[in-house]
């Protein structure tokens, strides 16, 4: 099951950084574009803002997984015994049902994009509607992971270690 997630997280690192790259080669254009040209393609635009939703939808798991999400350490951590533990586990176990609660919606979400297209690029929306699918699969994903590993004492639900990350 770890390979199949530690797979999964290099794809996803992968088309983030697939992602970034587009959106800095459609900047590097656009820059380009405003300072050379006498117009400049309206599309970069719009592009660069997809990349963006892409990267957090991609990323959202991720960072769940190597702790770069906003924590309450401060709190958590000052509690005594097992407490702390507890809470990780809880707000992982909330994390996986409300992303699990979520995918339907975003499903509906993805399916009107269907019959809308993007205003520059002329693109189907269904294909940016879908980064709330990604976002809430992955993000469930890694939260579900999170709980097997905290529930069979692989881990403590703590983020991991910059060396374990890599």
């Amino acid at each position: 099951m770890t390979k199949a997630f530690n797979g999964l997280e290099g794809l996803c690192r992968l088309l983030i950084l697939a992602a970034f790259l587009l959106l800095s080669a459609s900047v590097l254009l656009q820059v380009f574009a405003r300072t050379f040209l006498a117009t400049a393609p309206v599309w970069t635009e719009e592009l660069t803002r997809f990349c963006l939703i892409y990267i957090a939808a991609l990323g959202a798991g991720v960072s769940l997984r190597t702790g770069d999400m906003v924590n309450v350490d401060l709190l958590c951590e000052s509690l005594p015994g097992r407490l702390p533990w507890l809470l990780r586990l809880t707000s992982a176990i909330v994390t996986v049902l409300f992303a699990g609660l979520l995918v339907s919606a975003a499903w509906q979400f993805t399916q009107v994009g269907a019959r809308q297209t993007a205003p520059s690029l002329g693109w189907r929306m269904d294909f940016l509607h879908a980064t709330m699918m990604v976002l809430f699969v992955t993000l469930g994903l890694w939260a579900l992971m999170r709980v097997y590993e905290m529930l069979t004492g692989r881990n403590d639900g703590r983020p991991l270690p910059v060396s374990e990350e890599l």
